[in-house]
């Protein structure tokens, strides 16, 4: 009767270690990265109103501090005023009472062509898109086919929407838009001008009238992109 006892006991007990390894087995495994908010996800969220639906963007893509937020304003321009820092990668449109609305920018050569003082002369949903001709001259084989434009669209590389910049009534050929390539954000990258993801370029556009004023900031020397 002990022994029967004594072997019952060894079975329970084996069956509780064994218990305790299979559930420490199936605890969650923690995630690599930090869940991205709710809010976010919504901010990124597709928008199939759009002419041409824009699917949702995965913010952890890009580093955080690259999706739109509401900050302490960095600039000390007046409210409505939008300024680029192609060095830092971020875009501030100015709101007033000390803050400003940051968006993550990608950065591209012709984006580091112009540095001063312009304003938004035209605005743009779903913009046609030319290259220019440095960078047809730069990859013929890649531009050269689409020398005479490219209608809007999703893979239109000036993406939803696009600002216009112009100095004393002349186009600067500077362009603020939207991307096909989410993952650039918060890059240096080899062509364009100043992207943003086009759920913020959508925001964006709808913030700034004609007429806004635009601070494009000097780059730092000596950044090469790829």
């Amino acid at each position: 009767m002990i022994a029967d006892i004594t072997r019952r006991g060894f079975i329970m007990g084996g069956t509780l270690a064994l218990g305790g390894c299979v559930q420490a087995a199936r605890a969650p495994v923690e995630p690599l990265a930090p869940a991205i908010p709710v809010d976010v996800r919504a901010m990124y969220a597709a928008l199939p109103g759009e002419e041409f639906p824009i699917p949702a963007v995965d913010p952890s893509v890009v580093d955080p501090r690259f999706w739109r937020q509401v900050v302490s304003d960095p600039t000390g321009e007046p409210a409505g005023t939008i300024t680029v820092d192609t060095t830092d990668r971020f875009l501030h449109l100015s709101l007033g009472g000390g803050q400003a609305m940051r968006y993550g920018i990608g950065v591209g050569k012709e984006g580091l062509a112009f540095a001063g003082t312009a304003i938004v002369a035209r605005k743009a949903a779903w913009p046609r898109w030319t290259p220019t001709a440095n960078m047809i001259r730069r990859e013929p084989e890649r531009y050269g086919p689409y020398a005479g434009g490219l209608p809007g669209g999703l893979e239109n590389p000036l993406g939803a929407r696009a600002l216009y910049l112009f100095q004393g009534g002349r186009d600067t050929l500077y362009r603020i838009h939207g991307t096909n390539e989410p993952w650039s954000i918060g890059k240096a990258i080899s062509s364009g001008c100043i992207r943003l993801f086009n759920q913020d370029i959508v925001d964006l556009h709808r913030r700034v009238p004609i007429g806004t004023r635009v601070v494009v900031l000097a780059h730092a020397p000596g950044e090469v992109l790829g």
